[in-house]
């Protein structure tokens, strides 16, 4: 069954990993889907570089985080932090492409 990943997450949020990368984090409402995402790799360095049109080498990883029940992404930003030309300087306004992924769970 296909969802968007909104319906199933409780939490999807991005941030600076640093001025040079950022990091994506998925929290998810409940155990047994947090288990099945992370069964089905839902989230995977080819469905993060497709959503936001990079490279797959500048995914650099992405962590299953069972304590929060959350999956972690980090790629390389592309333009860094506070640069000429970036319009996001926290990295707060990045994970907008996460929230209408259609997902299988």
């Amino acid at each position: 069954m296909k969802t968007k990943l909104k319906e199933i997450a409780e939490v999807i949020r991005s941030k600076n990993a640093g001025p040079y990368e950022l990091t994506f984090d998925i929290i998810f409402k409940d155990w047994d889907t947090f288990y099945r995402a992370c069964e089905n790799k839902v989230i995977n360095e080819e469905v993060i570089a497709n959503l936001y049109h990079i490279p797959v080498s500048d995914v650099i990883n992405i962590i299953e985080f069972k304590p929060a029940k959350a999956i972690k992404a980090t790629i390389v930003r592309p333009i860094a932090s506070g640069q000429l030309g970036e319009t996001d300087v926290y990295g707060a306004q990045q994970h907008a492409p996460l929230v209408d992924l259609e997902v299988e769970i």
